[in-house]
């Protein structure tokens, strides 16, 4: 999407606010025992108290109103029986609709204290996700993105899942530019046009490099097995840089 008007990018900020006090609400209620579909209840019950509907179900039929995924299960972990532990990293997705806009976000959030090599990955995760946001602005090259998390994320020691890329947003869940690449790349010269929506979303691992399906359809999970942690915004870019729209107020 391409944002033309005040009125489109309000929408947009009234979704985004939406699913990131969803995804504040559920990491908050998060304890050690907790199971997974309890955790996606909360999800669901405040999505549609704000008259909001789950993305993920709505466009591809997806099996649970969030996306959560535990240790490693590294996206679209489908919310059942598992039962959350002390140690453990529990990554939350929220995307949902209203008034035909879509905003999608997301965070790993640990339980309790967890091993310092994975508290640092947390800590970086949401800063490869900042220095990727920072790269996003009207006529940007969109590699630049990519190129900068890389450039970070080597230097800290880590890898990078490279098949979960970035992807545009606002009308549909995913949508033009299909593909945002949050690793470093070759041969990509599209820039970034004003008032484009899109979602910044860096898979940090420990060792990782792809995402894998098993047999549910769904679940992905890190190849080589390696800790893996997702933090997302979906931001409008901009003359003076982006917009981040998926705030909690």
């Amino acid at each position: 999407m391409t944002i033309t008007h005040e009125d489109e990018l309000n929408g947009l900020k009234e979704i985004g606010r939406i699913v990131a006090n969803t995804m504040q609400l559920m990491a908050k209620a998060m304890k050690p025992g907790m199971k997974t579909q309890e955790l996606d209840d909360i999800g669901r019950a405040h999505l549609e108290l704000e008259g909001a509907v789950s993305a993920p179900n709505q466009v591809y039929d997806f099996p649970g109103t969030t996306c959560i995924s535990v240790n490693e299960e590294i996206a679209h972990g489908i919310p059942g029986e598992r039962v959350i532990r002390t140690g453990d990293l529990v990554n939350i997705d929220v995307s949902a609709s209203k008034n035909g806009f879509f905003a999608d976000t997301g965070a790993t959030f640990r339980v309790g204290a967890v091993k310092p090599s994975l508290d640092r990955l947390c800590r970086d995760g949401k800063r490869a996700m900042k220095i990727g946001i920072d790269q996003v602005g009207s006529h940007k090259p969109i590699a630049g993105i990519g190129k900068a998390i890389g450039k970070f994320a080597s230097h800290r020691g880590y890898t990078l899942i490279q098949n979960l890329a970035s992807h545009g947003v606002g009308r549909s869940l995913h949508e033009y530019p299909t593909e945002i690449a949050t690793w470093p790349t070759r041969g990509d010269k599209r820039r970034i046009s004003s008032g484009l929506v899109l979602t910044v979303e860096p898979f940090l691992s420990l060792g990782g490099l792809w995402a894998r399906e098993r047999d549910d359809e769904w679940t992905l999970y890190s190849e080589p097995a390696a800790p893996v942690v997702q933090f997302e915004h979906t931001v409008v870019a901009t003359e003076r840089g982006p917009i981040v729209v998926t705030l909690p107020g």
